[in-house]
């Protein structure tokens, strides 16, 4: 990753991902639901790295989903040694956009977005992120 890409995937982070034989369908290809899951694991992973869950919930938040694109560029089957990687590309007052790649020894076999919004689990209604953590992120 050169330091363009780096600058653009900020809270970056990298895991491995074991394909477990329930993801394949009766073709022995990964479901294409599974990278849903896959996407929702690497995201809980920025989270509990940089703006962890818990702390969100004490002030009564929590990240919602809105959409998510999927592209789907080579098949993943249960012999595949894949590595997830995720990062924040955009974050403003009450929306964020997280990217996906997931590999295999650099060879990218999906890629995706997630956009969602810090959301107020009381009012049912997008917030905007606290201050501080804003201030964070644009130093990154």
């Amino acid at each position: 990753m050169d330091a363009t890409e780096q600058t653009a995937r900020k809270m970056y982070i990298e895991q491995a991902i074991q394909v477990k034989t329930y993801d394949t369908d009766y073709m022995q290809i990964v479901s294409n639901t599974v990278y849903v899951k896959w996407f929702e694991d690497l995201r809980m992973a920025i989270l509990d790295r940089y703006f962890p869950l818990e702390e969100m919930m004490k002030a009564g938040n929590t990240p919602i989903l809105a959409e998510t694109y999927i592209k789907y560029i080579r098949p993943v089957t249960l012999k595949n040694k894949l590595t997830g990687k995720a990062w924040i590309s955009e974050i403003d007052r009450s929306k964020w956009v997280a990217g996906f790649e997931i590999e295999e020894h650099g060879i990218i076999y999906c890629e995706g977005r997630q956009t969602g919004y810090y959301y107020n689990i009381e009012t049912k209604r997008p917030v905007r992120f606290p201050a501080d953590f804003l201030a964070y992120y644009h130093t990154l």
